[in-house]
């Protein structure tokens, strides 16, 4: 029985399971997801979490550290630029592991890890609607909302000029129109002439 016995040794020596360890370390930072067995995830995010907790303080023994551990001067820069800027942050839980089913050979239990903050379909950017009691409150309103959205100043732009040229359009219109009547009155006028004569 494996009571007390935190490490997962995944079937291999010390040495294979730490080069193991360090690529896939490296690959997760590189490509910010990869697919593997749940097992092997589970060893990996007890192996990275501190090293990303490590990169939020950007210095030269830091650096040190985690080069020693992950063995890649490009992850590791990858890791100090760019995922230590975006977990910034957040206290801890840099991944998330999604289960996938069963690998068909040998059927594993497979397992996509990646890094929370890279993932765009999990990320809620969008500004978030304040709660309002049943009784009412203070309500916004639409000159406020339309100067708060671009994409609405820009429909209304869009309205404004729509019922600009429809205006001027109706003013053409009713030109013409008096136009029309003016020549018809000078048709009648000049009739009536040429019948008094």
């Amino acid at each position: 029985m494996r009571h007390g016995k935190k490490v997962n040794h995944l079937g291999r020596t010390a040495e294979h399971r730490k080069a193991m360890l360090a690529n896939m370390a490296s690959s997760l930072i590189e490509h910010k997801r990869i697919n593997t067995t749940v097992a092997k995830a589970k060893a990996l995010r007890k192996y990275i979490e501190p090293l990303i907790t490590k990169s939020k303080d950007d210095t030269t023994h830091s650096r040190r550290v985690v080069f020693s551990q992950l063995k890649n001067k490009h992850a590791v820069t990858e890791l100090f630029r760019e995922v230590a800027v975006k977990v910034g942050n957040r206290p801890g839980g840099y991944t998330r592991i999604i289960r996938t089913g069963n690998r068909l050979g040998d059927n594993a239990e497979m397992c996509l890890i990646e890094l929370v903050d890279f993932n765009e379909l999990y990320s809620v950017n969008e500004p978030t609607k304040k709660k309002r009691s049943r009784r009412g409150g203070k309500k916004t309103t639409a000159a406020s909302m339309e100067t708060a959205n671009p994409a609405v100043e820009a429909e209304t732009q869009v309205d404004e000029a729509a019922e600009a040229v429809a205006a001027e359009e109706t003013t053409e219109a009713k030109a013409e129109e008096t136009k029309s009547e003016d020549s018809s009155d000078d048709v009648d006028n000049t009739e009536e002439e040429k019948a008094g004569k």
